[in-house]
């Protein structure tokens, strides 16, 4: 199916199982320019049969297999806009972050701000667990807040297979990501 990158709107309907009950039901696909983050494509759908939601974001165009690193070393550097893809691995290494896209992964848009709420709402979840080390736990917890709050510099990580993720800085740095 061909579509055109200039023009606004629905592309198309894509009529796929549900990965939870098995029903038909229906991803629609739309284009849109937004400002500052470029040309983008919206997925969206939701199973009748057991209320499955699938959204996903991603750049239109592909920059190729890339690694695109942000260093952040200012609070207002938590308010840059980044575009993750579901292929996408986001790591951040001083906080020992490491989010691996799997099988229901879905792309967002967000802030760097946001990529560290999230980190920490899924901690919250792991918290109850019976297995995890509480004290090793609440010195990771307290970095991230550390680093949310402005108090710890960092560095973003993505590593994209598609080359369809964004960082909207001038201070990101991009390369080539090779696959074996």
């Amino acid at each position: 199916m061909d579509f055109d990158l200039d023009e606004e709107g629905k592309i198309w309907d894509l009529k796929v199982k549900c990965p939870r009950c098995n029903e038909e039901y229906v991803i629609s696909e739309y284009i849109y320019n937004i400002p500052l983050l470029g040309k983008v494509i919206l997925s969206r759908g939701l199973c009748n049969g057991c209320g499955y939601r699938y959204n996903d974001v991603r750049a239109a165009e592909s920059a190729g297999p890339q690694r695109i690193k942000l260093y952040i070393d200012e609070p207002e550097d938590l308010n840059i806009l980044v575009i993750r893809a579901a292929s996408a691995s986001i790591y951040i290494p001083e906080l020992g972050v490491s989010i691996e896209p799997g099988p229901a992964s879905e792309g967002f848009i967000t802030t760097v701000e946001g990529i560290l709420d999230r980190v920490l709402k899924i901690m919250g979840m792991l918290y109850s667990d019976d297995s995890i080390d509480k004290d090793a736990w609440m010195d990771v917890y307290n970095a991230i807040l550390d680093a949310k709050n402005g108090g710890k510099a960092f560095t973003l990580i993505i590593n994209d297979p598609d080359g369809i993720s964004r960082i909207i800085s001038d201070k990101v740095e991009k390369e080539r990501l090779y696959q074996d």
